[in-house]
């Protein structure tokens, strides 16, 4: 247990840093740059694509904490692309779930707001008759993100309980193709304390 207790706290100064960023980047993006931007549907398109990607981390972060290992080994046996992965998935399901849905879940549910409220002011800017309806328009772009976010993510973790494997071994096939693509290794040194932990 103490030999675990630096490793976790080098994950949580990690995911810490990185949500850090994260918010920063996204909060800038939509308290700044998207109120300027002159094309209205540009902004939903990006607000829809914020509120899909806090859907399937959630999903992602369900289907990690329910999947069962044992079926990836057999993947891993017949050498198929993204099943180790998989398997390091599933052995650090409490890490991923955390990131995908305490960090990635939180960040897309602040940011979407305020993308909802950038937006409602895109909308009225300019249009002087519309200032008295700011209000209105503001309460209905809160439900309707509401709705999006909270319906999505009921279907999202209903899929996740149904098809847990099938979706970690899809997310453990994008993680083999980024790692080949890029040199890097995400779950830094698990491999080695996996194959130490099965001798």
């Amino acid at each position: 247990m103490g030999n675990n207790r630096p490793s976790s706290l080098r994950f949580a100064i990690v995911t810490g840093t990185g949500a850090f960023f994260a918010a920063v980047f996204f909060s800038f993006f939509s308290e700044i740059v998207l109120p300027k931007l002159q094309i209205i549907m540009l902004s939903f398109l990006f607000l829809l694509a914020v509120i899909i990607t806090g859907i399937v981390f959630d999903m992602v972060g369900v289907a990690a904490a329910v999947a069962e290992e044992k079926p990836f080994h057999a993947k891993a046996t017949k050498k198929l692309k993204g099943a180790s992965q998989a398997i390091l998935i599933v052995r650090n399901a409490d890490r991923v779930a955390s990131f995908c849905n305490d960090v990635v879940g939180d960040i897309c549910g602040t940011v979407s707001g305020a993308l909802g409220a950038a937006i409602i002011i895109q909308i009225v800017s300019g249009r002087a008759h519309w200032n008295s309806y700011e209000s209105f328009l503001t309460i209905i772009m809160t439900g309707l993100v509401a709705a999006l976010t909270v319906g999505g993510k009921a279907a999202g973790k209903r899929t996740a309980l149904e098809d847990a494997e099938q979706i970690i071994f899809y997310v453990g096939r994008v993680l083999a193709w980024f790692e080949s693509a890029t040199g890097l290794n995400l779950f830094m040194g698990k491999r080695r304390h996996a194959r130490e932990k099965r001798r």
